[in-house]
Parts: C-alpha cells; sequence; structure tokens
C-alpha cells in the first residue's frame, strides 16, 4: 500500500531504533512524510538522514514522550515544516525485566509515565490538530504482556500496556466524530534486538516452541498493519486491538 499521490505526515515516537525505526522506514516506503522522534536525537538524526538525506520527506525531532511541551513543539516543527499532521505512532516503551517482587514504586512509576503517560499525552495534544482537520490516524503499541499478564518484562510493562488498550478504546469512542480513528497493535515476541536482549540463546528454542506458529513475529509485518491502519482506507477501523503474536494469546 502506498500514499505517494495523498501523502501524509506521520510522527513516530521511539522511532530512532528498535522497532520504531522499522515503522518509519515503512510509513517513508509508503510515501508519507516522516519525523522521527527519539529521546536520542542523534540517532533520530542518523535515522531521518538515511531516509531522506534531503530532508524534503523525513526530519528528526528530540522528543521526551514524558513531557507534554516535547509533543507540543514537535507537532508545531511537523506543521511549519510540512503544513500538517496526520497521522500519530505511540512507540516509544521502556521497561526492566524485573521480578514482581522487587519493582520499587519509582520504577514502577518511570514505566507507566513513559508508556501509558506518552501515549496520553501524544494522543490528547495531536488529537486536537486531528479533530480542527477533520481526520486523523493514531496507531498505539501496546504487547501481548497487556493482555495476558505476561511479567518476562516486568509488571510494570505488562500494566502500561494493559493501559494502552484501555487508552485507546476511549481515545477512538471520543474522537471518532471528528474523523479520527484510533486502533492498537499488540505484537507477541518480535525479532528484534530487545527481545533477543532478554531472551537468553539457551532459552530461545523453549519460547519458539511455546509459539504455535513455531517463530518469532516479523516487524516489518507489524509494520505494514500500522501503514493499514495509518491509511484512509481504515476509516471503518477503530477502537480495536490487532493481535499479531503467532497464536500465543487467542481471545
Amino acid at each position: 500500500m502506498t500514499a505517494s499521490d495523498n501523502p501524509h505526515t506521520a510522527i513516530v515516537t521511539g522511532a530512532a531504533s528498535g522497532f520504531g525505526a522499522v515503522a518509519a522506514r515503512a510509513l517513508h516506503l509508503a510515501g508519507h512524510r516522516v519525523v522521527v522522534t527519539d529521546i536520542d536525537g542523534d540517532a533520530a538524526r542518523r535515522l531521518a538522514l538515511e531516509l531522506d538525506p534531503a530532508g524534503a520527506n523525513a526530519i528528526a525531532a528530540v522528543l521526551d514522550v514524558r513531557r507534554p511541551e516535547d509533543f507540543e513543539r514537535v507537532r508545531d516543527e511537523a506543521i511549519g515544516h510540512w503544513g500538517s499532521v496526520e497521522i500519530l505512532v505511540n512507540n516509544a516503551a521502556v521497561t526492566v525485566a524485573r521480578p514482581l517482587l522487587e519493582i520499587e514504586p519509582a520504577e514502577f512509576n518511570a514505566v507507566m509515565a513513559t508508556n501509558a503517560g506518552g501515549v496520553f499525552a501524544g494522543s490528547q495534544i495531536l488529537g486536537r490538530h486531528f479533530k480542527e482537520r477533520g481526520y486523523g490516524r493514531i496507531v498505539n503499541l501496546a504487547s501481548l504482556a497487556g493482555q495476558n499478564g505476561g511479567t518476562a518484562t516486568g509488571a510494570h510493562y505488562a500494566a502500561s500496556k494493559g493501559a494502552i488498550l484501555t487508552l485507546t478504546k476511549v481515545f477512538a469512542r471520543d474522537l471518532a466524530p471528528f474523523g479520527i480513528t484510533v486502533n492498537a497493535i499488540a505484537p507477541g515476541p518480535m525479532d528484534t534486538p530487545l527481545v533477543h536482549a532478554l531472551v537468553p540463546a539457551e532459552k530461545m528454542p523453549g519460547l519458539l516452541a511455546n509459539i504455535p506458529v513455531g517463530q518469532l513475529i516479523d516487524p516489518g509485518f507489524v509494520a505494514e498493519m500500522i501503514v493499514l491502519l495509518a491509511s484512509p482506507a481504515a476509516a471503518s477501523v477503530t477502537g480495536a486491538c490487532w493481535d499479531v503474536n503467532g497464536g500465543l494469546f487467542m481471545r
């Protein structure tokens, strides 16, 4: 699916590396203009230059999703550069794999502030712009952990992703009258550096044995789902959670 005849501007959070970079590349390849945002500004600039050395269809911006004022600044920069923003991909997330009884309150709050708080702030601030335009697409990255209570990545991470699923429904219901759709994608373990860092090589066969399709999730496929949900063709799809978990969780 391409958007070359009708390009939109997409802001992608946590896009300098990992799955966020995969999503940014997919949206750019589909013909969209992309704002690569990350708390690591240098890494964001490197990816933006890779996508478009001339800066015509890809720019970078420093964005800490815990700071609503950062979303406002990035929104204004994108509007100043291209006139409008139509797509927000809430991807930025953090975690520390730690047993439930060892998680300190400060660490729990920090993970929630980034993962769930970032989705709330970004969706609210860009939602106002989308409402003025009468059009918008918000795609949130949730997780299998937020559906089944999995704690391999930490109970705080699972709780934050569960909160994202609820926020997706709330924003979808409230913003639907203004031509705005809000959806979530809940991947299972993806073939990304993060998953390989969390799962030791000797434990990977056991993980794969528990996945009915027998393999890690292809990040490129998840990115293509973002492209679809961010398109005008998905106007009737909102408030939904799209499961991409290889059969690990079947509702």
